[in-house]
């Protein structure tokens, strides 16, 4: 890629000055301008399309949950297998997808800028081998260990000695999920940065995809062994995991990358990365625990509340996974290569993008979540073993995550940022006072307010983490005030509030209209909630658009010309 290139992909930032210039001056800064503003979206380019990927991901993965839901409920097994799954996953977020994922594309993107292709194919295969001994041994702990570690983490489950073995079986049959991701991380963060966003967006849905084929075919075979059915899905997530990073090879190859063995722990590129991983674990680790915590705490809470709030963690899960994360794994590596090459200015103007792009998508579905949480909920789940408690049970859970939904989704972006500029001393403080915060809380309310004050607590949390991480990283990189992000920022929650407001009292309006117009089809029927629900989210997206526009929102004419390139790039490919 050319100079001209690398700024343009990297250039985010809107022109500021209006000075007449001269002639000759004026031609080259009015050619600048053209290429700022032709790829000024490049990451929110890149976050489409890896959102839509991971759409398909999360689409599949709500398809899961579904499975659980109608084959199992909300009761002992999924509590079991939601605590047995919790653990390789706490772990992935930790180390694969988390703080390694964070070490690694600054590092990669650092030496494959200044040192070319050849060392940078290198340090990866460095970095799978450190995985193969480092992680591998975990693992390996970690299988051995696991019925203590299930103790540590649901101590509940001991007295029931059915539950408890489940779940220690389960535990070590998925607990290599965490060897395999940790390579899945490691490709999707090398994919990304060599430009190939689709593959490793869309390589989750393998797993999903296996899990739900579990579910119909695995799951009975468990049971003429003797074995709870649900042991069938253990055993489809495992498998899934190893998809989910195979699926990637051949992107990997085709980018010219060969594996071959090397193992050193003094390369530098290795020492850059322990060096960022270590401190940034504890760093990005706030969510993760504060979703161990609430196991523990909701494991006290009887059957069910586990279920419950994973359930809702899915769907909260979802605009993350479609922006959130997507927007914070392209944005990545464009300031990995500017704080590199020591522009703060830009590194600047490209989180300012971001922010802004990733709250509008976020505090939209947060209000939307809030208005439409109990239809959705009942939509995807009420079917087969889990019923109208489990779904007003889960609707609360959902309300109270979404008020840190859009948090959740800045910590993706501001975290790894000060990673970037090999400062892992913030996150970690942000990550400590967080911890500290979610845990007084989940304390303090859990007695009163039972497994409902779980989620509030993470909320609060995340609330801390991203306000810490913000405050400081304005400082860092010069001040957003010139990218006008605080105006910015107040615009959208004003447009995204009020689209939650109509689509609140659009969704009541038609629930009462349809039952008393056609009252076969009463409050909380699938027919009245779908219907009502498509009002609603319709309401509010009508509702979204012209405030946007009134209040001239730049994120939603980016977005709305993001979908509509989209749809005619398919039209055209149909034809």
């Amino acid at each position: 890629m050319d100079n001209e290139n690398k700024k343009t992909d990297e250039s985010l930032a809107v022109e500021d000055s209006s000075e007449t210039i001269k002639s000759n001056e004026s031609l080259e800064k009015t050619t600048s301008n053209d290429s700022r503003e032709t790829k000024k979206t490049s990451v929110a380019r890149s976050a489409a399309i890896m959102g839509i990927a991971t759409f398909l991901s999360r689409i599949a993965g709500l398809v899961r949950e579904q499975t659980f839901a109608y084959l199992f409920g909300a009761g002992k097994w999924t509590d079991a297998f939601n605590v047995a799954f919790k653990i390789p996953n706490l772990l992935r977020d930790l180390f694969a997808e988390g703080a390694m994922s964070a070490a690694f594309v600054p590092t990669f993107n650092s030496i494959l800028q200044k040192e070319g292709e050849e060392k940078a194919f290198r340090l990866t295969n460095l970095t799978f081998c450190a995985i193969l001994i480092i992680v591998g041994t975990l693992t390996a702990l970690g299988m051995i260990l696991s019925p203590y570690i299930v103790q540590i983490l649901a101590p509940q489950f001991i007295n029931d000695p059915e539950k408890f073995n489940v779940t220690v079986t389960m535990t070590r049959i998925m607990f290599p999920f965490l060897l395999v991701i940790s390579w899945a991380a490691i490709s999707m963060g090398m994919l990304n940065s060599l430009g190939e966003f689709f593959i490793p967006s869309v390589a989750p849905v393998f797993l999903n995809l296996s899990m739900i084929l579990s579910g119909w075919l695995i799951c009975p075979l468990a049971v003429k062994f003797n074995m709870p059915s649900i042991t069938g899905m253990a055993i489809g997530a495992m498998l899934g995991g190893i998809l989910q990073f195979t699926v990637q090879l051949p992107s990997l190859i085709k980018k010219g990358w060969k594996f071959f063995w090397c193992l050193d722990f003094k390369d530098p590129g290795i020492k850059k990365i322990g060096k960022l991983m270590i401190p940034g674990t504890v760093g990005l680790a706030a969510t993760q625990i504060n979703v161990a915590v609430n196991t523990i705490l909701a494991t006290s809470q009887g059957d069910g509340a586990v279920s419950w709030i994973s359930y809702a963690f899915r769907i909260m899960q979802l605009p993350i996974g479609i922006f959130g994360v997507a927007v914070a794994q392209a944005t990545l590596p464009v300031i990995s290569r500017q704080a590199a090459s020591g522009d703060k200015d830009a590194m600047a103007g490209t989180l300012a993008s971001s922010i802004r792009l990733s709250a509008f998508i976020n505090l939209w579905a947060c209000f939307a979540c809030v208005a439409l949480a109990e239809p959705v909920i009942r939509i995807i789940y009420q079917h087969g073993r889990f019923g109208i408690d489990d779904t007003l049970a889960t609707t609360a859970v959902l309300r109270a995550y979404s008020i840190g939904l859009v948090f959740y989704a800045l910590i993706k972006i501001l975290g790894p940022a000060f990673y970037a500029l090999d400062d892992t001393k913030v996150p970690v403080k942000a990550s400590i006072i967080s911890i500290v915060v979610s845990i007084i809380l989940s304390l303090s309310l859990i007695k009163p307010f039972g497994y409902i004050s779980l989620p509030f607590s993470s909320s609060m949390a995340a609330i801390v983490n991203a306000g810490f991480l913000f405050f400081v990283l304005q400082n860092r990189v010069g001040g957003f005030g010139k990218y006008s992000l605080i105006s910015g920022l107040t615009k959208i929650l004003i447009s995204t509030a009020l689209s939650g407001v109509a689509t609140y009292y659009s969704y009541i309006y038609s629930v009462t209209y349809i039952a008393s117009a056609l009252p076969k089809y009463a409050a909380g029927t699938f027919i009245n909630s779908s219907a009502s629900m498509c009002v609603g989210g319709i309401a509010g997206l009508i509702a979204l658009y012209v405030i946007s526009r009134i209040l001239h929102v730049e994120e939603a004419d980016r977005a709305a010309e993001l979908v509509l390139n989209k749809l005619r790039r398919r039209k055209n490919t149909a034809k």
